[in-house]
């Protein structure tokens, strides 16, 4: 069973737009939230980055990705059975 991908970020954010075409493009379920518009979800991200609220940030199973290129969030995908 395939782990579950959550992806935080921002609506105006391109980096999150351009990881969400990638995830629909390699047709992944995600759930997306938008930290703008969640304080706990923002709170969160902040925590996993020492305090900045880097978008977008990523929790797949256990795993948090920070910003990951196509090519770590792809191999993280694999990894965690998203991905054949």
């Amino acid at each position: 069973m395939a782990d579950q991908l959550t992806v935080y970020g921002a609506d105006w954010c391109h980096v999150t737009q351009d990881t969400l075409q990638f995830l629909d493009d390699q047709g992944v379920e995600y759930q997306y939230v938008n930290i703008e518009q969640d304080p706990d979800a923002a709170a969160w991200v902040r925590d996993q980055n020492n305090g900045d609220e880097i978008k977008p940030t990523l929790k797949l199973g256990e795993d948090v990705l920070t910003a990951p290129s196509e090519v770590v969030l792809e191999q993280a995908l694999r990894q965690h059975g998203v991905l054949a």
